[in-house]
């Protein structure tokens, strides 16, 4: 148990002595190892609270706890009670299988999810005792002294005492994509995380200049504790998937002993030799609930598993890897998840034409072309528009990455780099890119205009401005490069480049530069403004008559295969909503770059909006559900918003990558993870990791789900319909007081057969690629509808007759007696329900091209399921155990005649299926 450290109040609020003098702390020596020591033992390590380890007996009790194992290891028991030793060890092999599969499938994925998520130790730099350290940031207490450079990662909650340029990248804390620039003055005490820019904070890093501060609190206490403490608190969700399973498994526990005890009850009535009846009502009872569905889900979620690993996303739960399937809203971060977080400079303004208002220059970076109005331009024409890049490219402090290399070559038509984008401010980092991107690599301008001295960038004045001397000595002067807030820059302008010309800045131009400005800023876009001037001495302020250059619009480019992601989303009817932390006007430019909202008229819904849900009325509330676009909002409110959608009957998924994301993560039926972006605690809160970072794989994910969940669908199908019809056959020959066609060994044997091998074929089959358009299932839908019971219960009769037809042709007019019957019933049976598995097509397939043809497990499985047939007739000791006996040619032909009636009164079902479903379906959805 720690202790809180002491309590300052908002320390963002308050002036840095204050704090210092509450941590009993001099700025300039820092605590000394006695009161460190103290302090590590009283507050704890600067650590979070990890997740509790899943044991491996843990999860093999999870495996046993299913409700489909405990009822067939209850059907072991009795049939073992009675004497019945093959059923038992029957019994017993299918569920050892399951459990076994299971276990290991689940450890091996619980595994991998806690091996990606570990921390590693890093240091921090320190004042102690007038010296400074590097230490464990674990070892951090209240009251430390921190020193921070650009690249650091915030190990503490700390308020700032010095900074010089300071600036940290908050995203994954916040939302906000831009780095937030940092100052040691007080603020206001309601300030919003983001405008507290006299604080740093743990997770957060520093993207540009130095600072040190106080550390105000560690750990658990810190704002990314509080924040991992709401996802520690948010009650992880049953997946879909397994509520369903679960329903049915009781289901299937009361249709059971229905069963048993309906003809047991029969039996007696009709005089059957009690014992027999008890054999077979416990033989009927385990028909009913068959021994395959454990072994067959476990495996039709494993494969996906392995399917997904494949396709680069890494599950946390073997059970939700079917959830996306039935997902009908997906929430999504936009930062890192949508876009690539960073900038990109996609236009540049200027007054390219003397006595014209702002020409708008297209940028597309990466190719070195600049258009205006769709026709290529360059320097010569416009001179102007090099000015404002090398002014862009001067002015930084910022290193460009390996990828802004001429050579590089991996630039996409948006901006986007893949690989090392750079340190520093992503919009300097923008700029040395479109630099480079034009031959105007910073290290070549230094050597004509080497850096005399810089003038950081200040909050207040919002700009920045560096010094260089100009080539061929000091006589020309010394060139003033200046970038900054537009309204800023143009305050401090009494000139402006108009065409190749300067002249002084009227308030004509003036106001068609704020105007040009404000559009760009409509569209979302980040925008500078750059400016320069020639000056005698290097001391002389920067920002002064100074000569306007142009205008340069940025933005976080949308990550490549969004779009198309969106619209497999669309297709599939799944609602995607994005969940953002930025500015209203950069959610709605991106939201309609990539297709999420459509025209003009978007309809952004501010954070704030979500605070008093309750008190909304019903049109707010179907406001909020049909949203879109989310802006400025909250951890605290994307809970509320995943909420407001799960009571609404939407089964929800949770895209995201930062620190902010993780509780809504938990909270969702499915939380999805960003694997390269995204922080420690995404990934531990989240059912599954996008290793890749590809939306594109939400999308398989989301196919394999469909799949997945409609596999599982056709062999529970498969499974009951075959075992109705062994139900009904045994049932009606009870009550009628005929010859039993079927004995308890066969049918046992029968299912071990048909429940297994062509119902495993089912489950790993690629599925039915129609389904990615049609809706989402209900959420609370079951895994078989009234109509599937009602199919189950014709096809049952439908094998049923067939198979009682054959029994009584082979008593009455084939000419043997009641045991050489039996075999031929038997069969009959067994090649029913082989056939019957292409009765499990999609209706929109053809009877030849369909999902189950093209499958090959399916024809192996088939061939086994013959020889185990052959088998049991032709091998002596098998079918001495099952009382069977060898059918000659006219038998055989009986049999396979018989068995093909159940394939085809199922082809003409779904060849008129198929019929209405093309007159009734909108044009061109089916």
């Amino acid at each position: 148990m720690t202790t809180p450290p002491p309590d300052v109040g908002s320390p963002w609020s308050c002036e840095a002595a204050q704090c210092l003098a509450t941590f009993d702390v001099a700025a300039d020596r820092g605590l000394d190892p006695e009161q460190a020591g103290r302090r590590l033992h009283r507050h704890g390590r600067n650590r979070l609270r990890k997740n509790k380890k899943r044991s491996a007996l843990g999860i093999l009790g999870g495996q046993l706890c299913n409700v489909i194992i405990l009822l067939l290891a209850a059907a072991a028991v009795v049939a073992w009670g009675f004497g019945q030793g093959v059923e038992a060890a029957a019994i017993v092999v299918a569920v050892g299988l399951n459990v076994a599969f299971g276990f290991f499938t689940e450890l091996r994925a619980t595994r991998s999810m806690e091996a990606f998520s570990r921390m590693s130790g890093t240091k921090t730099t320190v004042r102690r005792n007038g010296t400074v350290f590097r230490i464990f940031s674990e070892k951090i207490v209240p009251g430390d002294i921190v020193l921070l450079e650009q690249g650091d990662m915030v190990p503490a909650d700390l308020r700032l005492l010095e900074a010089s340029r300071l600036a940290a990248d908050e995203s994954a804390l916040t939302g906000e994509s831009m780095p937030i620039a940092k100052q040691t003055r007080a603020v206001e005490k309601n300030a919003v995380l983001s405008e507290r820019r006299s604080m740093l904070f743990k997770g957060t890093a520093i993207v540009g200049g130095s600072g040190c501060g106080v550390v105000t609190a560690t750990g658990m206490n810190t704002e990314l504790g509080r924040i991992a403490a709401l996802a520690e608190a948010a009650t992880p969700e049953e997946t879909p998937l397994e509520k369903r399973l679960n329903r049915f498994g009781y289901r299937l526990i009361v249709l059971t002993f229905l069963v048993a005890v309906l003809v047991f009850a029969a039996g007696i009535a009709g005089r059957q030799p009690w014992r027999l009846m008890i054999e077979t009502a416990i033989a009927l009872a385990v028909a009913a609930a068959p021994e395959g569905l454990p072994v067959v889900a476990t495996i039709a979620l494993a494969r996906g598993l392995w399917r997904l690993l494949r396709h680069n996303a890494l599950m946390n739960r073997l059970s939700a890897v079917g959830t996306l399937g039935s997902t009908s809203v997906i929430c999504t971060d936009k930062t890192g998840t949508l876009t690539e977080n960073h900038m990109a400079v996609t236009c540049l303004a200027a007054l390219a034409q003397a006595g014209k208002d702002p020409a708008v220059f297209d940028v597309n970076a990466g190719d070195g072309q600049i258009a205006l109005r769709g026709r290529e331009v360059g320097f010569k024409q416009y001179p102007v528009l090099e000015k404002i890049l090398e002014t862009g490219v001067l002015c930084s402090n910022a290193i460009l990455g390996d990828d802004g290399k001429e050579e590089s070559g991996k630039v996409d038509s948006l901006g986007s780099h893949p690989g090392n984008p750079g340190v520093g401010d992503p919009m300097e980092i923008a700029l040395l890119r479109i630099g480079a991107d034009w031959n105007r690599h910073r290290d070549a301008l230094l050597e004509k205009w080497p850096e005399v001295r810089e003038e950081a960038f200040d909050p207040q004045t919002k700009m920045m401005a560096t010094v260089h001397g100009i080539e061929n000595g000091a006589a020309a002067g010394y060139r003033v490069a200046v970038k900054g807030a537009p309204g800023a820059v143009l305050d401090v302008c009494d000139r402006v480049l108009s065409g190749e010309k300067t002249r002084p800045m009227d308030d004509n131009a003036r106001e068609s530069l704020l105007a040009c400005n404000h559009r760009m800023a409509a569209q979302g876009l980040r925008v500078l403004a750059a400016a320069e001037k020639t000056v005698a001495d290097p001391a002389e302020t920067p920002y002064g008559k100074l000569t306007f250059l142009g205008l340069v619009g940025m933005q976080d480019p949308p990550r490549r295969g969004v779009a198309e992601a969106l619209d497999a989303c669309r297709a599939a009817g799944i609602h995607v909503v994005m969940v953002t932390g930025d500015q209203a006007p950069t959610a709605v430019k991106i939201a309609r770059m990539i297709g999420l909202v459509k025209g003009q008229g978007a309809d952004v819904v501010q954070g704030h909006m979500l605070e008093d849900i309750d008190g909304v009325t019903a049109k707010e509330r179907r406001r909020l559900l049909d949203a879109r676009v989310f802006a400025r909002v909250s951890p605290e409110q994307k809970l509320v918003l995943i909420s407001l959608h799960q009571e609404n009957g939407a089964v929800v998924a949770m895209t995201g990558d930062g620190v902010n994301d993780a509780p809504a993560l938990k909270k969702a039926d499915i939380g999805i993870a960003m694997g390269m972006r995204g922080t420690q605690v995404a990934r531990q809160a989240a059912d599954m990791v996008l290793k890749d970072d590809a939306f594109q794989t939400l999308v398989t994910a989301i196919a394999q789900g469909r799949a997945i969940f409609s596999n599982i669908r056709k062999f529970i199908f498969f499974l009951l319909s075959g075992n109705v019809g062994e139900i009904l056959i045994v049932g009606i020959a009870v009550i009628a007081g005929a010859p039993l066609p079927l004995l308890p060994l066969q049918i046992l044997y029968l299912n071990m057969i048909g429940d297994v091998f062509p119902a495993l074929a089912l489950a790993v089959g690629e599925g039915d690629p129609g389904k990615m358009k049609e809706p989402p299932r209900k959420s609370g839908e079951a895994i078989l509808t009234g109509g599937h019971w009602l199919a189950i219960g014709g096809y049952g009769l439908v094998i049923c007759g067939a198979v009682l037809a054959a029994f009584t042709w082979a008593l009455r007019w084939g000419g043997m007696d009641a045991s050489r019957a039996v075999t031929v019933s038997f069969l009959t049976l067994s090649f029913a329900r082989l056939w019957h598995v292409f009765n499990m097509r999609s209706p929109r397939s053809g009877i030849l091209a369909n999902e189950i043809g093209k499958n090959p497990f399916m024809w192996g499985a088939l061939g086994i399921s013959v020889a185990l047939l052959v088998a049991a007739v032709h091998v002596p000791v098998l079918s001495g155990v099952l009382k069977l006996s060898v059918p000659d040619a006219g038998q055989w032909g009986a049999i396979l005649l018989f068995s093909l009636v159940p394939l085809a009164v199922g082809q003409a079902a779904l060849g008129i299926t198929r019929r209405v479903r093309a007159r009734t379906a909108p044009r061109g959805e089916y």
